[in-house]
């Protein structure tokens, strides 16, 4: 005690000493200093914001790449069945069982689900139709305890639902007069926590909480089937105040890449195939559009030029199983065949001419043409400028064709007067107006799917072709200005487009942007929203972030998790290109000394990608340099590398595994009709022969059978395919040191 008052007392006693040496700065200084320290900050999250931009640039690129890339293997099964007799005995059959199935009467009769049983060991959830409150409180409660719905409820609840649908108008038409808001959500895409979050704080479904969903309730996310089936299941509870809207991903043929499929497959593996069937049912029976109050039009893409809300009205919507399904459309519909054919050959000869748009025909030549012709459309998107509906009306996307531009073997600048539906061809020494065909219904009712599902606003006025998506169109604010004013709208509430605050108004303000799935690409990668919708109509917005680990991360760690995994996934594309870069990169380096410019650096990987991505900011991730600061071109791909791949297959044939590895597992797909994982290795080759039609190259079939033998392991004439594809992938070589620190820390802890 006696040593603490002392020490006390004389601090007190030299306080005031210490008072007097420490003089206060001068405000000058202290201005100095506040000025440097706001300087480094504003420098510090300038250069956060520019690393966030970039991460951002790159998933969103990557994943429209892949878009692209299943619209063109649509195309190419479309192109098949239409005009191929037969590929060695095997072509349109299989594919005619993805794209034309034959529909099972069983699905449409209760005894679809009325002759399964369910086993006394079932502990999942129970559920009695029609369905109560006390029905939807239990799956709620038992999606979250991770449990799994047994088939014969989802049978039964997918019954109903089409029942239901079968109902309802192509666009519904909503009223606020009968309840205080209505909420209105974007994409899911599987993200049950999402879902569970938006009822915790909005408030579960029910007539005094109606909602709107605008699409993509599926694929990507791992609790795709638990996030619809709830869905579905609020439907049917609350009919009147529950609404669905489809989007582009309520299509059996999307959920072939993005995962739906194989989901549901893993779940229930016995009657996996009649779900699926009656889930493709059910998606195509799903209303296009909702309008509320006369004035808010909703829908998952957005428009274009040609959008028409009355057609739409009068569509049998349920004959659009997929929107990538082309209607198949003959010669002789168009009369233009000795037109085609000379504007084929043409075409033929300057194919190495950049084009921006693609025709609906181009699409049914030969693959390897229509390939080369995607790519150079893809190099010409960023070039376009604004155009007006009558100059986008002869342009076409993969997705969504305006006209068959095959008619006209050249491109002539039409006269801003020039209506939408006359072509101007040269006649002697003028332009000669010539109108155009009318396309056959089906295909302007396919069409007007196609745009509402797919396409995307843009700053710059007019509609054209969505080539960075591979389908839709852009549409200018002035399309959509247009389209209310035409109608009598004020809003226009769209999804289709993940946004980092979870949502975005552009336009002016009458488009709005609404995405609902937090941490799309990665976690902390963006918020997820939702919109509220009062009697006044003006929108309220509501975040929200569903994250286990996000909160206790800084901001700067966030933008450097969700940066290393964009970067991740752009190493892996680079690797998969690696043969093409190499040739591109080698043509600038004519001496062979391993380095080219930035610049051509650059410039290649820009001309063989195509994904419109700063190349030059992301340079230091990317390559080293040179001491007199060229790229060491060949420091691309030291960080990644191939997984176990088998030693027979030559590097030019694992090359193009790595690249097409989803198309072939799709293909695959297709083949594999009890999805059990295992084929012959007949239907091996068959898969092959189907791929290399795709791509359009020749693949020896003496190195596929050598490669088929080498995989049969236990020799017993069937091939897993999921552990194929699993040794052709990319693999990062820092995780694999990582992987084996982590195993010698694992051993030495247990000795």
């Amino acid at each position: 005690m006696g040593c603490g008052t002392s020490v006390a007392t004389e601090t007190q006693v030299k306080k005031p000493e210490t008072e007097e040496a420490v003089k206060s700065p001068s405000p000058a200084l202290t201005l100095k200093a506040a000025v440097l320290i706001q300087r480094w900050y504003r420098h510090y999250m300038a250069r956060l914001e520019m690393r966030r931009r970039y991460t951002w640039n790159i998933f969103q690129s990557i994943e429209y790449a892949g878009e692209q890339d299943q619209l063109q293997l649509s195309s190419f099964f479309t192109y098949m069945l239409d005009n191929v007799t037969q590929l060695n005995g095997n072509g349109p059959d299989l594919i005619s069982q993805l794209l034309d199935p034959v529909i099972d009467p069983w699905l449409d009769r209760e005894t679809c689900y009325k002759t399964i049983s369910i086993p006394e060991s079932y502990t999942g959830p129970r559920i009695s139709f029609p369905l109560s409150v006390s029905d939807t409180n239990t799956l709620l409660s038992a999606f979250k305890e991770q449990q799994i719905l047994h088939a014969r409820y989802v049978l039964q609840l997918l019954y109903e639902t089409k029942k239901l649908l079968k109902q309802m108008p192509n666009i519904v038409h909503l009223s606020t007069s009968y309840t205080k808001e209505i909420t209105v959500c974007g994409d899911l895409h599987g993200r049950l926590d999402d879902l569970l979050l938006i009822f915790y704080k909005n408030g579960l479904p029910s007539a005094e909480t109606p909602y709107v969903f605008n699409g993509d309730f599926v694929d990507r996310g791992k609790k795709s089937v638990e996030v619809v089936i709830l869905l579905f299941a609020y439907l049917l509870l609350y009919p009147d105040h529950m609404h669905l809207n489809r989007g582009n991903h309520e299509d059996h043929i999307m959920n072939l890449r993005y995962g739906f499929t194989k989901e549901v497959m893993q779940k229930y593996k016995t009657h996996g195939r009649e779900i699926l069937q009656l889930f493709k049912d059910v998606f195509s029976l799903l209303p296009i559009a909702t309008v509320i109050d006369a004035k808010i039009l909703i829908v998952h893409g957005g428009i274009s030029d040609q959008t028409d809300l009355e057609l739409l009205s009068s569509i049998e919507r349920h004959k659009v199983k997929s929107a990538l399904r082309f209607p198949r459309r003959s010669l002789e519909q168009l009369d233009i065949g000795q037109s085609h054919r000379l504007g084929k050959r043409m075409r033929s000869t300057d194919s190495s001419r950049p084009r921006s748009s693609h025709s609906y025909n181009e699409n049914h030549r030969t693959p390897s043409l229509r390939k080369r012709r995607c790519r150079l459309s893809r190099q010409n998107s960023g070039d376009s400028t604004s155009s007006s509906s009558s100059s986008s009306s002869s342009c076409s996307s993969l997705c969504s064709p305006r006209t068959p531009s095959c008619i006209s073997p050249r491109t002539y600048p039409s006269s801003p007067s020039t209506p939408y539906n006359v072509l101007q061809v040269p006649f002697l020494d003028s332009l000669s107006s010539v109108p155009l065909p009318s396309p056959p219904q089906q295909e302007r009712e396919w069409k007007q799917i196609v745009d509402i599902l797919w396409s995307d606003p843009r700053t710059q006025e007019g509609c054209s072709p969505n080539t960075f998506r591979g389908g839709g169109c852009y549409f200018g604010p002035d399309i959509s200005q247009r389209l209310l004013h035409q109608h009598g709208l004020q809003l226009l509430i769209r999804s289709h487009e993940c946004k980092q605050e979870g949502y975005e108004l552009c336009h002016d303000g009458h488009v709005i942007t609404i995405f609902s799935a937090s941490n799309y690409y990665e976690e902390g990668s963006n918020r997820g929203a939702y919109i509220k919708l009062g009697k006044e109509l003006v929108p309220r917005f509501y975040q929200y972030q569903v994250s286990r680990t996000t909160r206790r991360l800084t901001l700067t760690q966030r933008v450097r998790a969700a940066e290393g995994s964009a970067l991740r996934s752009l190493k892996e594309k680079l690797f998969a290109h690696r043969s093409e870069l190499m040739t591109s990169f080698q043509q600038y380096d004519p001496k062979e000394t391993g380095c080219v410019s930035v610049g051509e650096w650059a410039k290649v990987l820009e001309s063989v990608l195509r994904l419109d991505l700063p190349w030059r900011t992301l340079r230091p991730h990317l390559v080293h340099l040179a001491p007199d600061g060229s790229v060491e071109y060949q420091s691309c791909f030291e960080d990644v590398g191939p997984g176990a791949a088998l030693p027979q297959v030559s590097p030019n044939l694992a090359e193009t595994l790595f690249r097409y590895r989803t198309d072939i597992e799709i293909i695959f797909n297709i083949i594999d009709k009890d999805h059990s994982g295992l084929i012959s290795i007949e239907e091996f080759r068959h898969t092959w022969r189907l791929f290399s039609a795709h791509l359009g190259v020749a693949i020896d079939d003496g190195a596929i059978d050598e490669l088929a033998r080498s995989i049969d392991f236990n020799k017993d004439g069937s091939i897993d395919f999921t552990e194929f594809l699993e040794a052709f992938r990319v693999v990062h070589k820092l995780d694999i040191k990582e992987h084996q620190l982590s195993e010698k820390m694992a051993k030495k802890k247990y000795t």
